[in-house]
């Protein structure tokens, strides 16, 4: 088990985003390289995914090991929308689409099975889905929390936990920057997703439409959150790739994701983006 004792200082925060959760991996790619390293992991949605597997194993080695998961993702292996959960949906009325492959990524791939047990100081952000309170997970069953972090309300069936209901972290509107200060966090790195910052009209699709707003609502809530923090407070966010074309519901543009953004988070570190601090333009939602 990993020593969590003695001060935190930096903390990378990941957020939410379906399959753009792959320019996250790109973005990882080039301060493992560089030996950059935070002291806690905080994640929510499928930033949970991507941080708990970062926290396991810090290094390149581990990050490349995820770009490899990433790039043998296929829609089926996350969303596998058939008739048969379709009528699933109209008999239950409750949720469409069973988690068996989220579970399936976690226990072929995750290297603990407890968040306690991860190699960085791990906090996994769910959402309470009956109060809309953020709960971070900080120790038990990583499978469980990220199940719960990943749980797409309609899409996905919430988690109980201690008799509380958890869903999709994104949902929570003081998470993942707030969860990281309280944590004792001085200084975040955050690593977005971003939207689909380039389309003209919405995805297709009831899964489509409902991750492309859940993306929209994180972009707008993050700077949001980052404004509001206080001055003892530094923060970076990586910049996100825009012009960014897709939905967060394809995952048949991973490897140009991948690529792009490996590509331009070490241009961006050659320009010492880590010192600079601030917003992004990228990050800001274009308003009409």
């Amino acid at each position: 088990m990993s020593d969590h004792t003695g001060p935190t200082k930096t903390a990378f925060v990941f957020a939410g985003g379906g399959s753009f959760g792959a320019i996250q991996v790109g973005m990882m790619h080039s301060p493992a390289a560089h030996g950059i390293c935070a002291d806690m992991v905080v994640g929510s949605s499928v930033g949970a995914l991507n941080g708990a597997y970062y926290a396991g194993d810090p290094s390149l080695k581990g990050v490349l090991q995820l770009e490899s998961i990433w790039r043998g993702l296929r829609r089926r292996d996350v969303f596998p929308v058939t008739w048969r959960t379709l009528l699933g949906f109209l008999w239950r009325r409750d949720f469409l689409i069973p988690q068996g492959g989220i579970l399936k990524l976690i226990d072929d791939h995750l290297p603990y099975r407890n968040l306690q047990d991860a190699r960085l100081p791990l906090h996994i952000v769910t959402t309470d889905i009956v109060s809309g309170d953020s709960v971070g997970l900080s120790e038990g069953p990583a499978a469980e929390a990220i199940m719960a972090s990943t749980a797409i309300p309609g899409a996905f069936a919430p988690v109980r936990h201690n008799d509380i209901y958890l869903a999709d972290g994104a949902i929570s509107s003081n998470t993942p920057v707030r969860v990281a200060v309280a944590k004792g966090a001085r200084r975040l790195i955050i690593l977005p997703t971003g939207y689909a910052c380039a389309t003209t009209k919405p995805p297709s699709g009831a899964v489509a439409n409902a991750l492309h707003a859940l993306t929209l609502l994180i972009a707008r809530q993050l700077v949001s959150e980052l404004e509001g923090l206080g001055p003892d407070i530094e923060y970076v966010v990586v910049p996100p790739l825009c012009p960014l074309v897709g939905s967060p519901y394809d995952f048949s543009r991973t490897a140009d994701h991948l690529e792009r953004a490996i590509h331009s988070t070490d241009a961006w570190l050659a320009k010492n983006g880590l010192e600079q601090g601030g917003i992004p333009h990228e990050m800001r939602p274009h308003r009409h």
